[in-house]
């Protein structure tokens, strides 16, 4: 049973931990431009537990631990109000209320980049060099008869950086004779290699039937941080381009993961121990912090929609626009949501059984 437990458990308290900082940045935020207020809770429904600090603020931890928020004074009021009352949300400029909103989402982002800054300096920066750490069976690799501790120096003409760049390289040529030059017990030589091919998504890529292992380098505070700064980059910039080809190509759509996919990562990451874990808490907040930037209303991304449109034309989004940018806001996550949880279900055999079972 508490094996079975687990993930549920781990999912909710990483969870927990990712929402906190994203409302904890909208609370600091608020506070900063003057704006009480006046609940922060950790989870919705009926309060478990609660607290009242002198600056008015309720701090409570409620009975659904899946989400939070904090309620701004005058948070949801009509933007046509005449006067709004001094310190509410409905009150503050339009500048203060793009600050609050996105400060979640960029508290997510802050959240990262620590998390990475902690491992680089106690576990260290994982890098992986284009050093063979196993030979797959029948594989491209084991046809040229690369060994174990083979370094990859270049591909035809290209020096090889990293593992990543050989996976490149590799992926982008299935099929193909690459000459590899190769770095064994000091000696470096040329070996031709047909690279094999394998299916991912439905299109044929290179496979040489390798693997790697990563490196791990700690760094001193300054290193560190500009580490972090950088890894929270490329994961961003990889998001961005998963994005965009989710939307223009519509690949991946069969990849995204919901709830219980997460909750399923997170227990066998938990079990592998605590560096992994960190890695993906911080993974994690990055993806919540773009998510929530998404400009589809009922996210924070479509508020800041509102109040750039505010800006430039000079005047509000009327309650109508509202509403029904807010209903098929809710509509689109609902449909994003059913669509994570069959692939999710998909994927631990569950829509099979019940085919099956039909």
């Amino acid at each position: 049973m508490l094996h079975a437990l687990t993930p549920i458990l781990g999912f909710v308290v990483c969870i927990g931990l990712l929402i906190f900082f994203h409302e904890l940045g909208h609370y600091a935020a608020a506070r900063s431009q003057g704006v009480r207020v006046e609940v922060f809770s950790l989870g919705f429904g009926p309060a478990l537990l609660k607290y009242k600090a002198r600056s008015g603020t309720v701090w409570q931890v409620s009975a659904l631990p899946l989400g939070g928020y904090v309620k701004m004074q005058g948070w949801g009021d009509s933007e046509d109000t005449a006067l709004p009352e001094p310190g509410s949300f409905a009150g503050a400029s339009l500048s203060s209320k793009a600050v609050i909103v996105a400060a979640g989402p960029l508290a997510n982002l802050a959240l990262a980049v620590v998390l990475y800054a902690f491992l680089f300096m106690t576990a260290g920066q994982p890098t992986t060099p284009a050093v063979f750490a196993s030979i797959e069976a029948k594989s491209a690799a084991a046809a040229a008869h690369f060994e174990p501790g083979d370094k990859v120096l270049a591909i035809g003409g290209t020096n090889v950086r990293d593992f990543a760049q050989l996976q490149q390289i590799v992926t982008e040529n299935p099929n193909s004779e690459l000459d590899f030059t190769i770095l064994r017990d000091g000696h470096d030589f040329t070996q031709s290699v047909k690279v094999g091919a394998t299916s991912a998504d439905g299109e044929s890529i290179g496979h040489l039937g390798v693997t790697a292992a990563p490196v791990f380098t700690k760094l001193g505070p300054l290193a560190a941080i500009g580490a972090a700064f950088h890894q929270t980059g490329a994961v961003i910039a990889n998001w961005g381009t998963q994005m965009g080809q989710l939307i223009v190509e519509h690949k991946g759509l069969s990849d995204l993961s919901g709830p219980i996919g997460i909750a399923q990562v997170t227990g066998q990451v938990a079990a592998m121990g605590w560096m992994p874990l960190v890695d993906l808490l911080a993974f994690l907040s990055i993806n919540l912090g773009l998510v929530n930037l998404i400009p589809i209303p009922i996210l924070d991304g479509g508020h800041l929609l509102f109040y750039a449109w505010e800006a430039v034309a000079r005047r509000k989004v009327s309650e109508q626009w509202r509403e029904i940018g807010l209903r098929l806001g809710a509509a689109l996550i609902l449909t994003l949501f059913l669509v994570t949880t069959f692939n999710d279900l998909t994927r631990i055999g569950v829509v099979s059984w019940l085919t099956h079972l039909l």
